[in-house]
């Protein structure tokens, strides 16, 4: 299938190598065969807003991965690098274990609303005063818009459904900044001396990661652990290119890539 050597992995975070404070089956090991292919890069890249940087960093050391810093790019950088630009003033809707890597950033007469996964910040207020804002004129930044997305007690609501019911009461469009934006993907490789059809992307969102990195030419390994729902390798077209039962049958696959 891939025409070029394979140079980078994208692997998703949560709902592909762990939920919350518990790896999926065999990922530590998985990602240990990985990395002992020195001529691979490898890149965590996750729409997860609920942790800043290094609390991710952090956890994920815990249970049991060798992750460094520079290793990591997330969704939450992408929004930083976003409100810089346009010298943004956000009225922040996101988790507190989040502001960290915000810090130094202007919050005076908000002239945009930044929305992440912030369960504690959805209330009717927040919602009101968002939607007011964006009535004013503010701009919308949603750091991403998943539906939904896997803790240890079940599927849980996204920050999606709460970007587009603020969508629906003003007439506002959100600038989405992390996955599936085509934009995403490619920064995340930018730095690093491979085209997008020499990486593999294995997640378990069959739009956000999977379809996401496929539209930009990438090799797509969806994982049916996380979020994934029976079926979902069949709502996008192209298909995956493999289905993965979890990470550990997704790295099988890509050291079949390797040697093919």
């Amino acid at each position: 299938m891939a025409s070029q050597k394979i140079k980078t992995i994208l692997i998703d975070l949560s709902g592909t190598l762990h939920i919350d404070d518990d790896q999926t089956p065999g990922a530590v090991d998985a990602l240990k065969r990985l990395q002992a292919n020195k001529n691979l890069h490898i890149k965590f890249v996750t729409n997860t807003t609920k942790e800043s940087k290094n609390f991710l960093l952090n956890r994920l050391n815990k249970i049991g991965f060798s992750v460094t810093g520079d290793q990591v790019y997330t969704s939450l950088s992408a929004a930083r690098k976003l409100i810089d630009d346009k010298k943004l003033r956000p009225f922040f809707m996101i988790d507190k274990n989040a502001l960290e890597d915000f810090e130094g950033v202007p919050t005076h007469d908000p002239n945009a609303v930044l929305i992440g996964l912030a369960p504690e910040e959805f209330n009717y207020e927040n919602m009101n005063k968002a939607m007011r804002l964006l009535q004013n004129g503010a701009s919308l930044i949603a750091i991403h818009k998943a539906r939904y997305y896997k803790r240890n007690d079940g599927l849980a609501l996204g920050p999606g459904p709460f970007v587009a019911a603020l969508e629906y009461a003003t007439d506002v469009t959100a600038e989405v900044v992390g996955k599936p934006e085509a934009n995403f993907f490619l920064s995340s490789i930018a730095e690093l001396d491979c085209e997008p059809a020499q990486c593999v992307m294995v997640g378990d969102d069959v739009r956000d990661d999977i379809q996401g990195a496929q539209t930009v030419g990438m090799v797509g390994i969806l994982v049916k652990t996380g979020k994934y729902r029976a079926g979902d390798e069949s709502k996008i077209n192209p298909a995956p290119y493999r289905v993965a039962d979890n990470f550990s049958q997704a790295v099988d696959y890509i050291e079949e890539l390797l040697q093919s």
